[in-house]
Order: C-alpha cells, then sequence, then structure tokens
C-alpha cells in the first residue's frame, strides 16, 4: 500500500471514505486495504458497503464524486479541473470554517438549507413567527465535507435538502473552540502570533476581536444560540418579548452581512476603526475582489457608521462577534445590565438605517 493512490486523499477523510475510494476507484482489493489498516477483510467490506449506502445522501454522493474526480483521474496527465479542486480544502481552512459555521448550526431551530446545482448553501433559524432568518452562507464542497464526516446529517432529502448538526459535529465544535482558547491562552505570555495559529490566520475576521490591554484571553462564544436569540426570549415588564422581531431580523441582517463579508479573498478590512477606541476614517472598499464581500463590506461599514460611537461598540460586540452582554458590558466599562438597553436602541437606529422592516432573501447561493 505505500505509495497507493490512497496517500493523495485529504487528511480530513474518514478512514470509510477512505478506503471506499480506494477500493472502488484504484481497484485495490478489500484484503490489500485490511491488511493495511490492521483490521479483519470484514471490517473493511461493511465500511464500503455502508458507503455505498450513504450515497442516498446528495451531499455525501457529490463529496465521494468530487474526490473521485480530483485524486482518482482518469487521465493522470490532465490537470485537476477547478471545480473538482475546491473539495481538496486544506486543514486549516477547514477548521477556520467549521468555527464560523457549526456555532450557527448549533443554535435552537437552526437548519443548513441545500438547494440542487447550487454552489453555496445556507443556515436559516425559525423565528418565533413564520419567518426563517438566515445566519450564514457556505460553499457546497465545505458542507460535503461535513455530511461526508457525519458532523451533518439530512432530514429532508428533496429539491432543497435540509441538514441539522449531529451530535459528532457538536463535540467537533466543542473540540475546535477548546483548541482555539487554548491557543489564545498560551499566546497570552508573548502576545497572540497569527502565523502560527491556523484558525486565526484563515478566518482573520472572526479572530480579530477588540480586548482590554489587561485581558489577552478570549471568552467563547455561545454554542447553542446567538445573544440577541437569548436576549429576544426575556419580557419587560409589561410581558411583552424585550426584542421584537424585527428588532432581531435588523441585528441578522448585519451578522449576514458580516460572515458574508469573510467570504472569498481574505482582505484586510478592520472592524475595530468602528470601535469608539479606534479612529473613525472613511470607508474605502478594497481592489481585486469579488463584488459580493465587497459589497457586504461596504453595507457592514455603512450601518455602523451611522450608528456613530457606543451603539456601534455594542452591535458590533453582540451582534458580529457574538460577544455576551456581560462580557460586552465588561470591555465597554459600562455598568451591569445596562448593555441590553443599549443594545434595543441600537438595534432600533438599525431598523431605522434599513428602512423599515427586513425581508430576508430566499435564494440561496
Amino acid at each position: 500500500m505505500n505509495g497507493s493512490p490512497q496517500t493523495a486523499l485529504p487528511g480530513w477523510v474518514p478512514d470509510a471514505a477512505r478506503h471506499y475510494l480506494t477500493h472502488t476507484e484504484a481497484g485495490i482489493t478489500i484484503r490489500d486495504l485490511a491488511r493495511a489498516a490492521g483490521c479483519h477483510a470484514s471490517t473493511v467490506m461493511r465500511q464500503i458497503r455502508r458507503q455505498e449506502l450513504r450515497r442516498d445522501d446528495p451531499l455525501v454522493d457529490g463529496a465521494l464524486s468530487a474526490l473521485a474526480r480530483a485524486c482518482f483521474p482518469k487521465d493522470r496527465a490532465l490537470p485537476c479541473p477547478d471545480d473538482r479542486a475546491q473539495i481538496l480544502i486544506d486543514a486549516e481552512q477547514l477548521g477556520a470554517e467549521l468555527l464560523r459555521v457549526l456555532p450557527r448550526l448549533s443554535e435552537a431551530g437552526a437548519v443548513l438549507a441545500v438547494a440542487e446545482d447550487m454552489e453555496r448553501a445556507i443556515v436559516v433559524r425559525d423565528g418565533e413567527g413564520t419567518d426563517s432568518m438566515r445566519t450564514a452562507v457556505v460553499d457546497v464542497p465545505v458542507v460535503q465535507i461535513m455530511a461526508l464526516n457525519d458532523w451533518i446529517a439530512c432530514t429532508r432529502m428533496g429539491r432543497i435538502s435540509r441538514y441539522r448538526v449531529t451530535a459528532s459535529g457538536r463535540a467537533l465544535l466543542s473540540r475546535l473552540l477548546a483548541e482555539r482558547e487554548s491557543r489564545a491562552s498560551r499566546a497570552g505570555e508573548t502576545g497572540p502570533d497569527p502565523a502560527s495559529d491556523p484558525y486565526r490566520r484563515a478566518s482573520a475576521l472572526w479572530d480579530r476581536r477588540p480586548e482590554h490591554a489587561s485581558s489577552r484571553r478570549r471568552s467563547r462564544p455561545a454554542v447553542t444560540e446567538s445573544p440577541l436569540a437569548a436576549l429576544a426570549r426575556r419580557k419587560d415588564r409589561d410581558g411583552l418579548p424585550f426584542l421584537s422581531d424585527e428588532l432581531v431580523r435588523a441585528g441578522e441582517r448585519l451578522r449576514e452581512d458580516f460572515e458574508l463579508a469573510q467570504m472569498g479573498p481574505r482582505v484586510t478590512q478592520n472592524w475595530e476603526r468602528f470601535l469608539s477606541g479606534g479612529g473613525r476614517g472613511g470607508f474605502v472598499p478594497e481592489n481585486n475582489v469579488c463584488d459580493a464581500p465587497a459589497r457586504a463590506r461596504a453595507r457592514v461599514a455603512r450601518a455602523l457608521a451611522e450608528l456613530g460611537p457606543g451603539l456601534s461598540d455594542v452591535v458590533l460586540r453582540c451582534c458580529c462577534y457574538l460577544d455576551g452582554l456581560e462580557t460586552a458590558e465588561k470591555r465597554m466599562g459600562w455598568s451591569a445590565r445596562s448593555g441590553k438597553i443599549v443594545l434595543r436602541i441600537a438595534l432600533q437606529r438599525l431598523v431605522r438605517h434599513y428602512g423599515g422592516g427586513y425581508e430576508p432573501s430566499r435564494m440561496i447561493g
């Protein structure tokens, strides 16, 4: 098995899928695979049969097909096509995408919607009414990898298939968050080094959180739901929701643009200039980037500039960085329980900036 085509597969491919592809595409016998893996041939056979059955799932089938074309080309003299090479994402970039998407999928009522022949999938969360709020956008190759590794599972198959995070996906998220916090803790002695931390390097905007000078440690973002969702469940003195659906949708619209701004080529947009301690110069869109992320960055910049100092601080921390209210209050030096009032005022200003009610887009991709 030394030097076999199996070694060309990315490291994130699970053993069962690795055995399946090597057997079906490279023609390696089950006995040879079992001998190399140090297990019985019947174990490998069961793995191969299960992978064949899993191809009913469109994401799993797409992942296996893309890996077969990319890693086991029929004509090895031809270069790997660009659309097939997308599945060959490296572990560092995959880790950054998982840290971005899995927290959204772990929120209450969140599902991943994937339409046929679309290049992107969306994460939506059901609200109290009939509307659904879009919370993240992700490339299809990434969700194919998630399905292949059993981090998400299909709950409804069709023209638009729906997926939910599995127990394995939640365990993976906890492990990634713990690893990132451990890296940040170790870096606190000498200062963080982006070049030595793949998650900081691959997801610069997510990790570039403003911190007090007295502490470099990061708090874990909420895994189960966003700060807005938790605050929307609270009632005011009249028994009404503290945040109306309109306010929550405005905050989710800002976060949606913030997430979209991170897609495409990596940029060096500094959102910290919208915080009270930073400079507040004019926004200049970056050159040589695809239109959608550039437009999203411009929309976020206009919204934060409209809010001004103070209000932009709290929405950037709570809606975009997903800091809890208590954490945001401590970092901004505010008194306890004052953050939720300021956040509601900021969201009301956001609603006015967006021109009233916000209807989330129903287009996938």
